[in-house]
């Protein structure tokens, strides 16, 4: 498979390896933990810090759990004043970028380099975190879409690339182009492990309903036919096709039927061949309602009607921040992430976004889950300094309801409309107004309505004079702590507490993640795979560590047998032991010594 060659991909191509694990810290005062709680890293995160440190941070706990990603990182234009700085361990590489313009600008020749470099090892370990059956999202424009998808291919394998979406991200045309007014982006979409992946629809639309009719009433409900042949000649599927009046049709030069002949007389016989009512129609198939999907296939052109545009997202941003002023200028809208969500159909799935900017990802699960009562978690990192004032404040809002006066809107109705279709289904379309009308009264002041460059706008407004109202949730916020050097056992300097160690010997032993640390016992029990039980004797004293208490003996080997109903293969690790590795072999036991056979695990 061709590979992807650029500046500093030697260097960067296992950089995520010497990324030293983090702790996560808790920040009580900027979370927004449920009523009654505490924060804790099992709800909702919001995680301020850099964010490659954090992908191996949550490594630990979210290794292989993670059912979606999406992400908007940069998109390297050359205005957007991104820097790349990931502390390579190359001298040559150091070297480079000491040499090298930081901020990234247009006139960077080797800002798709640095991008490529920045990009690897994020989306290295965002295949790690990645559940077997999930997947991840990726936008972009054309400054590094193909770039990007090479790359892709790459890392998580061309045989897992799904398809790749075109969203219009703007309504209008803009006169002063020089070439083309652009108007999209593109979306990636790729998954872990294609065999295992699976994606959803979307639900029917009356209009799409709206071309069933019974003109036969026939018994079985609602139809709408479809054509019976395919374009190329295959010799067993020409044949006449006798309609009931004897009225014979074959297929056009260059065409055949669908069917062979005794499939096609099975359909007939079945009442399942239209000829029209006249009954002298060229043959088509009938599809019944009652028959096809409750739900269709997406298509992979996104249109602003469906999943609306940056200037809506801009402006609702606004609306929920109308004391300051925001520094996007192109955030995306809460509808086309709720697209996303509705496409993987699962209610409660992990949405980790790593480049959280304005938090538009937790607004929308929050809202989703709303919506239809899921349980969905995210997951947000930003590095910036508005992780707080911004990203995190937003999802504030979004819970508890904002300060706002003004005309807020909501759009009830969005169709595509031809003059033609109007004159044909005008006193449908009426009826389908005044149901949500009726629906929507008492929400809205004034319902809208507008027919305008073919499309069909129903929009609910209502008058806020002091406070717009919250929808509920809840999220702990988080920083990154000193690295986990283990070498802090010898030193007494910096030690991780109890869990970040569990979280991390357990990963480094199973390569899986262990999201719940078993609560302190006698033999030092902290989780389990298929395979293994991790025990962990560990406190950060050092005075303890030096103790006897410390070590691994014959008492807590037979607490720990004990307790191993499943005969699995035990782990343990502590400072010392006073066991033979004898005595611990014939029972299961491989004892790893704090804090040096961590390294003999990791392969460091």
């Amino acid at each position: 498979m061709p590979t992807l060659d650029f500046k500093g991909k030697q260097f960067v191509y296992s950089h995520h390896l010497s990324v030293p694990f983090r702790e996560l810290k808790v920040v009580a005062d900027k979370s927004l933990p449920q009523e009654g709680k505490a924060a804790s890293l099992y709800d909702n995160l919001i995680i301020h810090g850099d964010n490659l440190e954090v992908l191996k941070a949550l490594l630990p706990t979210h290794a292989g759990k993670v059912d979606c990603i999406f992400i908007d990182p940069p998109y390297n234009t050359g205005n957007e004043g991104w820097c790349y700085n990931d502390n390579v361990r190359s001298p040559l590489m150091q070297e480079w970028l000491k040499k090298s313009a930081n901020p990234v600008d247009k006139e960077d020749l080797e800002r798709h380099d640095k991008w490529l470099c920045m990009m690897w090892p994020r989306l290295t370990l965002l295949k790690e975190l990645l559940a077997e059956t999930g997947s991840i999202w990726i936008t972009l424009d054309d400054n590094e879409f193909h770039r990007l998808k090479i790359l892709m291919d790459e890392i998580l394998g061309e045989q897992n690339f799904v398809s790749t979406l075109i969203w219009q991200k703007k309504y209008s045309t803009k006169s002063d182009t020089k070439y083309f007014s652009e108007e999209h982006d593109f979306i990636a979409v790729y998954a872990k492990n294609i065999d295992k992946f699976e994606l959803g629809g979307l639900e029917r639309t009356d209009q799409q309903d709206a071309n069933y009719k019974n003109p036969d009433n026939d018994p079985r409900g609602v139809w709408a036919s479809d054509n019976l042949l395919r374009t190329e000649s295959r010799d067993y599927a020409i044949y006449e096709v006798e309609a009931p009046n004897g009225m014979k049709h074959l297929p056009p030069k260059g065409s055949s039927w669908r069917f062979n002949k005794e499939r096609m007389e099975q359909l007939i016989q079945d009442n399942r061949i239209w000829f029209g009512e006249s009954g002298t129609n060229k043959p088509r198939l009938k599809r019944f309602l009652s028959e096809v999907r409750s739900s269709i296939p997406a298509q992979t052109i996104w249109k602003y009607i469906d999943v609306s545009h940056s200037d809506a997202a801009k402006k609702n941003l606004a609306n929920m921040f109308s004391e300051v002023s925001i520094p996007f200028a192109t955030p995306k809208p809460t509808q086309l992430i709720d697209r996303i969500l509705t496409l993987i159909n699962n209610e409660d799935a992990i949405v980790l976004d790593s480049f959280a900017g304005s938090g538009t990802t937790a607004n929308a699960v929050l809202e989703t889950n709303k919506r239809d009562n899921g349980n969905r978690k995210f997951i947000l990192v930003e590095c910036e300094g508005y992780a707080d004032t911004l990203t995190a404040e937003r999802v504030r809002r979004v819970i508890n309801g904002y300060p706002f006066k003004g005309n807020q809107k909501q759009e009830l109705l969005s169709e595509k409309v031809t003059w033609s279709v109007f004159e044909k289904k005008h006193a449908e379309l009426l009826e389908k107004i005044a149901k949500i009308e009726a629906k929507h009264s008492k929400d809205f002041d004034k319902i809208k309505k507008e027919l305008k460059d073919g499309v069909l706008t129903v929009t609910g407004e209502r008058k806020v004079d002091e406070f717009a109202p919250g929808i509920g949730g809840s999220f702990t916020y988080c920083t990154l702590g000193e690295p986990i050097q283990i070498e802090s056992l010898l030193t007494g300097e910096a030690m991780p507490s109890f869990d970040a160690l569990a979280r991390y010997v357990f990963y480094t032993a199973t390569g899986q993640s262990l999201e719940t640390v078993a609560k302190a016992s006698a033999d030092g029990f902290i989780g389990e795979t298929d395979l293994f039980r991790i025990h962990l004797f560990y406190r950060p004293d050092s005075e303890w560590l030096r103790s006897n208490e410390a070590a691994l003996n014959a008492g807590k080997v037979e607490t720990i047998a004990k307790n191993n109903a499943t005969k699995k293969r035990t782990i343990v690790f502590a400072v010392a032991k006073f066991m033979s590795q004898k005595d611990l072999t014939e029972k299961r036991i491989e004892f790893c010594q704090l804090p040096y056979a961590i390294h003999r695990i990791m392969g460091a």
